[in-house]
C-alpha cells in the first residue's frame, strides 16, 4: 500500500535508506533533516513524501517542484529496502508519484543519478520506466562521477 509518509515512519525510512548502501552517512543525516523539516509546521514545503507500507515501511519516494518553473518536478529520492527489491515495488512507487503529479496537471518529472558503473542498474530502471537521458554533467559529484539527468513527460489518466 502506498500512502503519504507519516512522522512515525521517519526512523524506519532512514534505516531503509541506509540499508540500500546508496547513501553516505552525511546523506542519511541530510535525509533526516529533510523529513524533520517536512513535518515541521513552520516550513512552507510543497514536496510530497510517499511510503510503500507492507506491515512496515519498505519503500520511500520524495518529489518536489522545481523552483521558478511551471509544472516541472524533481524526484529527489526513491528507495526500496534491499530485501523487497526486484518485486516491482520501485516501479509501482514511481508510477504512483508520476500519476499523482500528472493528475494535478504537472508536466514533467526529472531524476538525477550518478554516472558511476555501480549505478547502471539505477539508470536502467529509469530507462525501463520510460525516462530518457536528458543531460550529463561530467565530473559533477566528484572526479570521475558524472551527474546523469533523466526526464519524463507526465500524462494524466484522470477523466
Amino acid at each position: 500500500m502506498i500512502r503519504l509518509t507519516a512522522p512515525d515512519d521517519t526512523n524506519a525510512l532512514l534505516a531503509l535508506a541506509e540499508a540500500t548502501g546508496l547513501f553516505e552517512s552525511n546523506q542519511i543525516e541530510e535525509l533526516a533533516q529533510m523529513l524533520n523539516q517536512h513535518f515541521d509546521d513552520k516550513t512552507d514545503n510543497q514536496g510530497v513524501w510517499f511510503t510503500d507500507y507492507d506491515n512496515e515501511p519498505v519503500g520511500v519516494a520524495y518529489a518536489a517542484p522545481e523552483r521558478m518553473t511551471e509544472g516541472t518536478w524533481n524526484l529527489y529520492l526513491i528507495a526500496i529496502h534491499p530485501v523487497r527489491q526486484r518485486q516491482g515495488r520501485g516501479a509501482f512507487l514511481l508510477h504512483h508519484v508520476e500519476q499523482m503529479l500528472a493528475n494535478k496537471g504537472e508536466r514533467m518529472l526529472l531524476v538525477e543519478t550518478s554516472g558511476l558503473k555501480d549505478f547502471e542498474y539505477v539508470r536502467a530502471f529509469y530507462r525501463k520506466s520510460g525516462y530518457e537521458e536528458e543531460a550529463r554533467i561530467r565530473e559533477f559529484y566528484k572526479l570521475g562521477d558524472d551527474k546523469v539527468i533523466f526526464r519524463k513527460a507526465l500524462v494524466s489518466t484522470a477523466s
